[in-house]
């Protein structure tokens, strides 16, 4: 006598059914929280990505940067919160060496850089220095990195004598100029402090003024 084959019931089907779906949700739940973290990790990554390069842009410009004799004792760099401004040297391969006028700002969250046209005169660096502060410039404007809350500045000061020590100072509307009387010993290093919206701690950058 042989015995009938025993198929499945109707409830261990919908238990089957349902242990399934609960594997279900909870491996989408986990791919989908994997999907999250992965996206959020690579927009942290690309902006540090994006304050690195405007860092090595900056460092750039201060290797490059015209020094107060050359000037004549005229301001070669400003700070404040938000905004930096410089005077750098443009040396192009068989032309005289000129100067410019460098700017870096954040307008609604976004850092900037912009850069006068070069010159020889230093007549019309003036114009071009006190347009770039006044935010009435026209030059070339290209964005850096998005999403940037606040930039903020200190200058290296050595100490002038035994007595005055040096250290770092906030550089908020102060211009290098010796002859000035705010800086009794003109600076040879600069610290940049970039805070991203997304982020609580501050990218910061320091940097020698000149060439090394």
């Amino acid at each position: 006598m042989t015995s009938r084959a025993r198929g499945f019931t109707l409830i261990e089907l919908l238990l089957a059914i349902s242990i399934l779906a609960v594997i279900a949700v909870l491996g989408w739940r986990g791919l989908d929280s994997i999907m999250r973290s992965r996206g959020t990790l690579t927009a942290d990554m690309e902006q540090t990505r994006g304050l690195q390069l405007a860092f090595a842009q900056l460092q750039s410009d201060c290797e490059n940067l015209a020094s107060s004799t050359v000037l004549h004792n005229r301001a070669y760099m400003q700070a404040e919160d938000n905004r930096v401004t410089l005077v750098r040297l443009v040396m192009a391969e068989n032309q005289a060496t000129r100067l410019q006028v460098v700017s870096y700002r954040i307008n609604d969250g976004v850092l900037t850089r912009r850069e006068s046209a070069s010159t020889r005169e230093l007549l019309q660096l003036d114009t071009m220095w006190q347009a770039a502060l006044g935010d009435t410039d026209a030059g070339a404007t290209v964005a850096l990195q998005s999403n940037v809350q606040a930039m903020s500045a200190r200058f290296w000061i050595p100490g002038a004598t035994s007595a005055s020590a040096g250290g770092w100072r906030a550089a908020n509307g102060v211009s290098t100029v010796a002859t000035s009387g705010v800086i009794s010993s003109l600076p040879t290093g600069l610290e940049v402090s970039l805070t991203l919206r997304s982020q609580s701690d501050s990218m910061v950058k320091s940097f020698l003024l000149g060439p090394l």
